[in-house]
C-alpha cells in the first residue's frame, strides 16, 4: 500500500484551495458587517455559479494543453442569439436556448477545425475568432440590447429554493456530471491523457486531433450555456456580454487547479476557484476599495495563480523523479 504523506495534499491542490477559501471567508466576515447578510450570500451564490461555467469553458481546452481566447465572444454571440429570438421573433424560450447552444457548439467546431486541420496555434486562432464573433455580435445588434425577456425565462437565474439560488443548484448538478464524465467516460479520460502527454496518447491509439476538436466543441457549448444563463440572471440580452469573461475564465480555471500545460481538471477545484474569485471581487466592494483598481488586482491574481500552478508542476515533477 502506498504510504501517505502530508505533501500529497499540496500536490493535489484541492485541500489548499479549500483552506484558502475558508481563510478568505473568515477575513471578509470579520472586516465587513454586510458580507454575511442573506442578500449578499444570495448574490455571491448566483455570481459564482456563472463564473464557474465561464471558468469551465476555459478549463475544457486548457485540459488538453490549448486555450480559448474567444469564450467571451462566444458567450456574447449566444446571448444575443437567444435574446433576438425571444424578443424579436417571439420564439419559445426552450427553442431559443437550443439555437443559442447550437451557436456555441458551431463556434467551438470552427475553432477546433482550424486548429487541428491547419495546425495553427490555439492562441492565434481563438484570438482571431474572438474578433470575428464580437464583430458579428455588434454588427447584428448595432450595439442595442434585447430587453423584452419574459419573467419565466429568468426563473433559473433569479429564483431560489429554500434560500439557495436555483443557479447554484444547477451548477452543482452540472459539476457532478463533469466529475462522472472525467472519472468514468472514455472521452473524459482521453481528454486528460492528451493533456498529460499527447505523444504517449497518440502511440496508445488515441486520435489527438479528434480529442482536441472535442475539447473546443465542449468549450463552445459551455460558453454558449453561460451566455444563456447570463440572460436568465440579468433579464436582458446585451451585446456587451462576455467582454470581461477572458480574465474570469483563466482566473477561475487556473486558481481551481486546471494546469496550463494540460492533464488536470477537477469539478471541486473549479467550484472553489469560482468561490475565491467571487469573494475577492465582492470583498473589494464590501471593503470600499477603489473600483478603478479592480482590473489591476485581478491581473495580479492571474499572475499569482499561474505562479502557484508552475510551483505545483515543478514540485510534482521532482516527486516523480525522487
Amino acid at each position: 500500500m502506498k504510504k501517505f504523506h502530508l505533501r500529497d495534499i499540496f500536490a493535489s491542490g484541492n485541500f489548499g484551495l479549500f483552506v484558502a477559501a475558508l481563510v478568505l471567508f473568515a477575513v471578509l466576515s470579520i472586516f465587513s458587517d454586510s458580507f454575511l447578510t442573506s442578500y449578499n450570500m444570495y448574490t455571491i451564490g448566483r455570481t459564482l455559479s456563472l463564473y464557474a461555467f465561464i471558468g469551465l469553458s476555459q478549463a475544457l481546452v486548457l485540459v488538453v494543453g490549448d486555450m480559448n481566447l474567444s469564450v467571451g465572444a462566444i458567450g456574447g454571440l449566444a446571448t444575443i442569439t437567444a435574446g433576438y429570438l425571444i424578443d424579436i421573433r417571439h420564439i419559445p424560450g426552450w427553442l431559443a436556448v437550443a439555437v443559442a447552444l447550437l451557436v456555441g457548439i458551431a463556434c467551438g467546431v470552427f475553432n477546433g477545425l482550424i486548429i487541428t486541420k491547419f495546425g495553427i496555434n490555439a492562441f492565434i486562432v481563438t484570438l482571431a475568432t474572438s474578433f470575428i464573433f464580437t464583430g458579428i455580435n455588434y454588427g447584428f445588434t448595432q450595439g442595442f440590447s434585447f430587453v423584452n425577456i419574459p419573467e419565466s425565462f429568468t426563473l433559473l437565474g433569479k429564483g431560489q429554493i429554500f434560500g439557495i439560488p436555483s443557479l447554484f443548484i444547477f451548477l452543482i448538478f452540472c459539476l457532478i456530471i463533469l466529475f462522472l464524465f472525467f472519472r468514468f467516460s472514455i472521452a473524459g479520460r482521453r481528454l486528460l491523457a492528451v493533456g498529460e502527454n499527447s505523444e504517449a496518447a497518440k502511440f496508445s491509439g488515441v486520435n489527438v486531433d479528434k480529442i482536441k476538436l472535442l475539447s473546443h466543441i465542449l468549450s463552445g457549448f459551455i460558453a454558449g450555456l453561460a451566455g444563456v444563463l447570463y440572460i436568465s440572471r440579468m433579464g436582458t440580452s446585451s451585446p456587451v456580454t462576455g467582454q470581461d469573461w477572458l480574465i474570469i475564465s483563466f482566473a477561475v480555471a487556473i486558481i481551481g487547479g486546471t494546469g496550463l500545460s494540460g492533464g488536470s481538471l477537477t469539478a471541486f477545484g473549479l467550484l472553489i476557484g469560482a468561490i475565491i474569485m467571487v469573494m475577492i471581487k465582492n470583498g473589494l466592494v464590501m471593503l470600499q476599495t477603489n473600483v478603478y483598481w479592480e482590473q489591476s488586482f485581478l491581473g495580479l491574481l492571474i499572475l499569482v495563480a499561474v505562479g502557484i500552478d508552475r510551483i505545483r508542476t515543478v514540485y510534482n515533477q521532482k516527486r516523480l523523479l525522487s
